[in-house]
């Protein structure tokens, strides 16, 4: 856990402006260019490696994503915070999962400092997502075009459609009703779990190729952290229930020739969480399974030369036929350092960790 804490500080996945690049591409030796959403992702981050360690440096770097976010990202003109600074080839964009992604974000900062800047920002992008994005039912088109905010045409892929791992970024509105106390933001939230719960049915496989597959399996894990909220509620107990033991399946069926970390480290958080609540007794062999697996994602230098700071600690995004993919992520980083933390914290009897925490 401390090498991939060192990963964030040291790697350069962070820039001087405070934003996180959406990953590092090994084989060419450079990041990509700042994305909003792993901003947020990051602040979650670092603010989870200051509960662990209470080392000011990790609240500090928390504190400049956020500042990113609420001071260059947001554009007031807008009312919103678009998906990269710079416009892409179809336009400048808007995302709902990333809205919600930076309000769990910007909250996560907040309690860690409380100021008020981060939650009046996450009130504001929230406000956003409520407006601009809602297609009644509970439903929520996934991507609009700014400055119109007019939706974008929806295709065959997951991140492109509506669906049930919408939910998690709606658990961005339950989280500012928890933190306001004001009720109506329960509302959306409650639309969108009714949403999500009569669409996950289909979700997978959802795909003929077994890769796009495993894809999925990431988002429908989105799906499974998005119903934590209402654990023990029983249509949601019974839905992580059924929903962990379906994606365990996919997972080690399709693991020979294509395995994400990010999926992994999602599945061992879910078990733990759901555990916690009361909703579905963990699975020890499962999780063992699960955790070692996740472990060998991680970079981790062999002493025959200096270890390189832009790889050491973090964990690879994934493998195909057995081969390392050449990509350094940051939300594979998070979510697999989370994941260990927490499967090292339960084996040691330790009490649940906050919800709030989960990146």
């Amino acid at each position: 856990m401390s090498r991939a804490g060192q990963w964030f500080l040291q790697s350069g996945i962070q820039e001087e402006s405070g934003g996180v690049a959406r990953y590092y591409l090994a084989d060419v030796q450079r990041n990509k260019p700042v994305s909003t959403e792993i901003t947020g992702y990051a602040a979650s981050t670092f603010v989870y490696l200051h509960s662990l360690t209470r080392d000011g440096v990790y609240l500090e770097r928390a504190v400049r994503a956020a500042r990113f976010l609420t001071r260059t990202a947001w554009r007031a003109d807008l009312a919103a915070i678009p998906f990269e600074i710079e416009p892409t080839h179809e336009g400048l964009l808007v995302y709902f999962f990333d809205a919600g992604i930076i309000v769990r974000g910007l909250l996560a900062v907040w309690r860690g400092t409380g100021d008020d800047e981060f939650l009046r920002g996450a009130q504001a992008v929230g406000r956003s997502m409520m407006d601009d994005f809602a297609a009644g039912g509970g439903e929520h088109h996934p991507i609009l075009r700014l400055p119109e905010k007019q939706p974008l045409a929806r295709d065959e892929r997951w991140s492109r459609s509506p669906g049930c791992y919408q939910l998690k970024s709606a658990m961005a509105w339950h989280d500012l009703a928890e933190a306001t106390g004001e009720a109506a933001w329960r509302c959306p939230y409650d639309a969108a779990l009714e949403f999500a719960l009569a669409g996950s049915g289909a979700f997978l496989p959802g795909h003929p190729d077994r890769h796009k597959v495993m894809d999925r399996l990431h988002a429908y894990l989105y799906f499974l952290e998005g119903l934590l909220p209402r654990a023990r509620d029983p249509r949601c107990a019974a839905a992580l229930d059924a929903g962990i033991r379906r994606a365990a399946g996919y997972l080690r069926d399709i693991t020979p020739e294509f395995e994400r970390s990010d999926v992994y480290a999602q599945l061992l958080r879910v078990r733990l969480y759901a555990d916690w609540e009361g909703a579905v007794p963990l699975d020890l062999p499962a999780a063992e399974f699960e955790a070692a697996r996740l472990r060998g994602f991680q970079h981790v230098c062999d002493g025959s030369r200096p270890p390189d700071p832009r790889l050491e600690g973090g964990f690879t995004f994934g493998r195909k036929g057995g081969e390392c993919l050449p990509f350094l992520n940051p939300v594979s980083t998070g979510f697999a350092l989370q994941a260990l933390a927490l499967w090292e914290q339960a084996r040691a009897g330790g009490g649940q960790a906050h919800r709030h925490l989960l990146i």
